[in-house]
Formats: C-alpha cells, structure tokens, sequence
C-alpha cells in the first residue's frame, strides 16, 4: 500500500482530487487531500498575509500530524511550489514528487518570478486587496457543462501574497525522485520548460490544465506507476 497527498493549486481545494482520490483507495492506497488555508471549506480563513509559508506549513503538519512516510506528494499548478519546499524541510518522510502542470522555482524565487509577462498582467489587473478572483473554468481546460458547474460552485478567491513569496530550498529536494506530468495543450505556459530544466522524468496527458477534474482515470493511472 502507497500513500498519497495530493495538494491542489490555486483557487482549489482539497475537493477538486475526489474522481482521483476515489480511484487511488479504490486500488487499496491511502490517500490524503489537505485543503491550503484560505480556500476551499477553508475560505473563511483567507486573508491578504495568507502566504506560501502558511501553506508549506499547512502540509508539513498533515504529514506530522498523520505520520506520514514514504509519501508520494503530488502538486497540481501552484502548489509545485509548496510540496517542493515540504519535501526540501521533509526529506525523510518523501518517497517520491509528482508535479502536474507545476509552477517551481529555486531557492528564493517566487512564482511572480518564474511566470510568463502575460500571466502577471492578468494577475495584476484583477487582484484586488490582495486576493486574486477566480478565473472562468475554461481558462484551466474544463468546458463539460456538469464539470464547469462543479467548478463554479467550489472555486475560491486565492491569496496573491502566495505567488510574490519566495521558496526557501537547502537542495534537499532535488534528492528526491521526481516526476512531471505535462497537460500538453498548456500553450505558453512553461510547465515543458521547467521539467527539462530540472532534469525530470516527463508523462504527458493531452488534457487540459485540470487534468484531475478532466481526466481523473487517466492521471489516478499515472500516479499508480509511481505507487
């Protein structure tokens, strides 16, 4: 048996791994979804100083918490930076990283850093006291009418103090194995640039940016290789 945490990018929440989660205890694995402060069931708790500590924080203690060893911690979009930074400060714990269609940076780079000029002009243009809106579904690859409406009632407003904080790796992180699943429509984005960057294995899924809301089998089959 494997165990899996599975942690959501932005405006997400620990609901949007459920089609995979279900799949993954289906074929007899643990498996955990945390919800980041600030989003989700947790929305009420956002703020503008909620950061990418908080939310590095937010894993770490799930997995001390739970107990948790050779963890498999996956991380979809933003949160590429937070399991990167857990499994730098949490090295003994993590079997192996999986990052699907991932922001990641190097010690002391932010997301606001690694990102695209067209990416930070939308940010910019509507974040608002510092809290970013949600963007329409269609924007991360979801179009289904029943998966859009999903959408529209579960994504939040996300915190931007998130993508300007800096990540503090000591390198201990590029230790550990690690894997990028790259949603190949991604278009401009750099999600392919980081992968040969850093050297990693590469899976691609010709889906678009949700995959685990688009095509949960398929990446639930994914993570099972790496079980």
């Amino acid at each position: 048996m494997a165990t899996y945490v599975l942690v959501h990018g932005a405006w997400h929440g620990g609901w949007c791994w459920r089609l995979v989660a279900d799949r993954l205890r289906r074929a007899g694995h643990q498996v955990f979804t945390p919800t980041l402060t600030g989003l989700g069931e947790r929305a009420h708790l956002l703020t503008a100083d909620t950061g990418l500590q908080t939310h590095v924080a937010d894993v770490m203690g799930v997995l001390r918490s739970e107990d948790l060893r050779d963890v498999v911690l996956v991380g979809h979009s933003y949160a590429g930076f937070v399991v990167r930074e857990v499994a730098d400060r949490m090295p003994e714990r993590i079997a192996r990283l999986v990052l699907v269609d991932a922001w990641v940076g190097r010690d002391g780079e932010s997301l606001r850093d690694r990102a695209p000029e067209f990416f930070l002009n939308w940010i910019d243009s509507v974040t608002k006291e510092g809290v970013i809106p949600v963007a329409p579904p269609a924007t991360v690859g979801v179009v289904e009418p029943d998966q859009v409406a999903w959408l529209e009632s579960s994504l939040t407003p996300h915190p931007h103090r998130t993508f300007s904080d800096p990540t503090r790796l000591s390198g201990a992180v590029d230790a550990i194995p690690c894997r990028a699943v790259l949603c190949t429509p991604g278009g401009p984005m750099p999600f392919p640039r980081f992968a040969k960057e850093f050297g990693w294995d590469t899976t691609e899924l010709d889906v678009g940016h949700d995959a685990m809301v688009t095509a949960p089998e398929a990446l639930a089959g994914i993570l099972l290789e790496d079980a």
